[in-house]
């Protein structure tokens, strides 16, 4: 058996829902740690019952159930406290709970309490809801109402009238009204990084202007400095590619679980109230486009600058072929120049040498008259003759090998 595939199947199985009859309580509370971090919260929440190698766990908490879950970049805790009363408001979170939590408020992105009741003597006027959507869920057998302000002790308010649903169903309904505030909430933490980074593409799309006009314009003695300027703005658009890349990405699959969950909630009309998956998706949907278009933007930008960069190095290019040409024509006409020069010198050595190799057949004729050797003139010059050009010949050739070694 493959050594994954027990790991592998068991995925099918994970991050199962509470299971709960109401009238309850559900605390839902969300985290940004990394693994370190909630290991060690959760061994002081649960060290009984803890695997620090599982993805999520259920257990008690002072008699309660407790789930945690473990995700790549945060984790949750949601805590089910039942009721024997239908008459349920607003609460606190437990003594218990509150206190374990109490060092890792710094990092608590989303916070929700789900009142969980049935319909009977429902008065909604009492749960403080201010301009509420509501939606019948899971084909009109529950319905969901929420006016998604942060109340004063920092928790968003879901009040949750249960209808036909038995435990198990709406313990999966009341999971996904909780992925989707959590998912919502990671998917806008790119916000505040896409408006700060707006302002930065602003300044880098007037550079790339100025830098465009300056290259429409530069003529080889600036191009250097154009290039180094052009650099210069690629190296901080790929910086900033670098920063944003995972955060964006992040955004885009947290958005799209939050529109998976929405779907499944399988809405419908309450009177003449909004829906609450239409009223998330007039105000989320904007943050995710404009998170989307800020990274198309910085990609489109990145590809703006590297383009320019190519331009300007194929203009240079261009122009450094266009110099080595007019080099390599100076080059060819010097040594048109040097050839003409070295085959007048050839011919006037060979004079020189003509010249001087008579005078020495004269000066040995005339040493022969001394020594009283007779030698017509005549005789001489007929003797000579053949072996001056004999000589001439065999000067000639070794230039001629040398030249062309």
């Amino acid at each position: 058996m493959h050594p994954l595939r027990q790991s592998l199947h068991n995925e099918l199985h994970a991050r199962p829902s509470l299971y709960f009859d109401e009238p309850a309580h559900v605390f839902h509370l969300a985290f940004l740690a990394s693994d370190q971090e909630c290991n060690a919260f959760l061994q002081n929440c649960c060290p009984d019952s803890l695997d620090l190698n599982a993805a999520q766990g259920i257990t008690r908490l002072d008699g309660h159930a407790l789930k945690w879950e473990r995700h790549a970049e945060f984790f949750t805790l949601t805590l089910v406290v039942t009721s024997s009363t239908n008459d349920l408001s607003w609460t606190t979170l437990p003594e218990v709970l509150a206190r374990k939590v109490e060092g890792h408020l710094s990092t608590l992105i989303n916070s929700v309490q789900i009142v969980v009741r049935g319909e009977a003597d429902l008065d909604l006027s009492r749960y403080g809801f201010k301009d509420p959507s509501g939606s019948c869920v899971g084909g009109g057998d529950a319905v969901v109402w929420s006016d998604f302000r942060i109340s004063e002790e920092g928790n968003n308010h879901l009040l949750f009238v249960n209808r036909r649903l038995n435990a198990y169903r709406q313990g999966r309904m009341i999971r996904r009204l909780l992925e989707i505030e959590t998912y919502r909430m990671m998917a806008s933490l790119s916000l505040t990084m896409a408006k700060s980074l707006s302002a930065q593409l602003d300044i880098f799309d007037k550079t790339l202007v100025t830098l465009s006009e300056r290259n429409a314009h530069a003529d080889g003695d600036n191009a250097k400095a154009l290039l180094a300027d052009i650099s210069n703005l690629s190296a901080q658009v790929v910086s900033s590619t670098a920063k944003t890349r995972h955060r964006f990405s992040a955004t885009q699959a947290y958005a799209q679980l939050v529109f998976e969950r929405l779907g499944e909630l399988r809405e419908s009309h309450v009177g003449d109230c909004q829906r609450l998956g239409v009223f998330i998706e007039r105000r989320f949907k904007p943050t995710v486009r404009y998170c989307s278009a800020t990274e198309q933007r910085l990609e489109h930008l990145a590809k703006s600058v590297a383009n320019l960069g190519d331009l300007l190095q194929a203009r240079v290019q261009v122009e450094m072929e266009e110099q080595n040409s007019e080099i390599l024509k100076s080059l060819n006409a010097r040594a048109d120049a040097q050839i003409k020069i070295q085959r007048a010198v050839e011919g006037l050595s060979i004079i020189a040498i003509t010249y001087y190799l008579i005078n020495l057949f004269k000066l040995g004729y005339s040493g022969l008259h001394l020594l009283g050797v007779a030698v017509a003139p005549r005789e001489a010059m007929l003797a000579m003759t053949p072996l001056a050009i004999g000589v001439l010949a065999l000067i000639v050739l070794r230039i001629k090998k040398v030249k062309e070694h």
